[in-house]
């Protein structure tokens, strides 16, 4: 089976060890265990518990203590709607291999991560997609979608909120995609590792499995809850999807690790400290980032309403890989190239680290960015 090198997966390992500041990160800043222990208030009694674990197989699905506290993410999802998985990457792969089949439609909202159409093509689907537009605020025309979508129409593929662009699909647009899957019974897969992030409220968008019947959400612990060292993800969705993914699953995954299991479900019965947490850099950290962009007359973009990134519209004729090899050589500042995302002339900035990593390093790019408006004005 041939498949598309991954592009953003490629282009971290080539440089992430590589850069002084790492404005390529998606995670809000990570925790240690120190800090997941502090916030859960297990500081004195966790050794206990790690020291009677037997390192065997853990539960199949995921524990009925990990699957219980992640359904309290969701407004109608119980434990039997969950099955746990490698981290979100994972659970995308496990859908794509149950669901689509050689022939199938399937349809991807693009910018996105690349499993959701570079794996249906892999399996021999049509995939067509529909590429999201900075004039409509980097969110899916629903005039477009309808045009595109078919009687077979097998999967609608998307994230929300939307990575790389921190778009953020509200409930009465996500019931428009329903209203036209419905008809065809159409799964939608909606990638919401994002979810919880959103800039206003609890941060909390609605999740696609609680919302249609042929929905499923994909969640992990990386990027919202910091913990991107357990490679732990899930799937929530109707229980005959979760049938058909266990068949799939029990041939590459048997069981997450024990102690992903275990830190996982502690952190989850924590996780309004941790929110609390997330919300405070992100949200902080958004308005770093919004200062920043109005003082750069050659950066321009559709400011994020929920996710770690966003993306930058440079005003420098180079491609965006040239951009950001030429950044880190020069600065240590590490982005994400366009091009890596199937978007060229963008640039893709996490702007969830520790707020003194985003503020050193945007100096570090306005020093870079003057550079290369003076060489562009002498030239002219």
């Amino acid at each position: 089976m041939r498949i598309d090198p991954f592009g953003v997966e490629i282009w971290m390992n080539e440089f992430e060890n590589h850069c002084a500041y790492n404005l390529a990160e998606t995670c809000v800043a990570s925790l240690d265990i120190g800090e997941l222990l502090e916030l859960a208030g297990r500081n004195d009694d966790v050794m206990d518990d790690l020291r009677a674990m037997k390192m065997t197989y853990g539960a199949i699905e995921g524990s009925d203590r990990l699957r219980d506290a992640i359904s309290t993410l969701y407004q109608h999802q119980q434990r039997h709607n969950i099955v746990v998985t490698h981290g979100a990457i994972g659970a995308n792969a496990l859908v794509h291999e149950t669901v689509v089949e050689p022939g199938d439609h399937v349809i991807a909202i693009r910018p996105t991560y690349q499993q959701h159409y570079s794996i249906p093509e892999s399996y021999g689907a049509t995939v067509d997609i529909l590429h999201l537009r900075p004039e409509n605020g980097f969110l899916p025309d629903m005039a477009e979608l309808a045009s595109l979508i078919r009687p077979e129409t097998r999967l609608i593929a998307f994230a929300n909120p939307n990575n790389p662009t921190g778009a953020l699909m509200e409930h009465d647009l996500l019931q428009e995609v329903i209203a036209l899957a419905r008809p065809h019974g159409s799964w939608i897969l909606c990638d919401e590792v994002y979810r919880g992030t959103n800039h206003q409220g609890d941060g909390f968008a609605p999740a696609i499995a609680d919302l249609y019947e042929r929905g499923i959400s994909v969640g992990g612990m990386s990027k919202t809850f910091s913990l991107a060292g357990l490679r732990l993800g899930w799937i929530a969705a109707n229980p005959d999807l979760i049938a058909a993914v266990s068949i799939h699953r029990d041939y590459n995954t048997i069981s997450v690790g024990m102690l992903d299991d275990y830190f996982a479900a502690m952190a989850l019965e924590s996780k309004d400290r941790i929110l609390e947490r997330s919300h405070r850099i992100t949200r902080g950290n958004i308005e770093i980032l919004a200062d920043w962009v109005a003082g750069e007359p050659d950066i321009s973009w559709v400011r994020p309403r929920a996710g770690t990134t966003a993306l930058l519209k440079y005003n420098f004729d180079m491609p965006s890989r040239d951009f950001c090899v030429r950044l880190l050589e020069e600065t240590g500042v590490m982005f994400t190239p366009g091009s890596a995302l199937h978007i060229e002339g963008w640039l893709r900035i996490g702007y969830a680290n520790d707020p003194r990593i985003l503020t050193e390093g945007l100096a570090r790019v306005s020093t870079f960015l003057a550079h290369l408006r003076d060489h562009r004005d002498r030239n002219r």
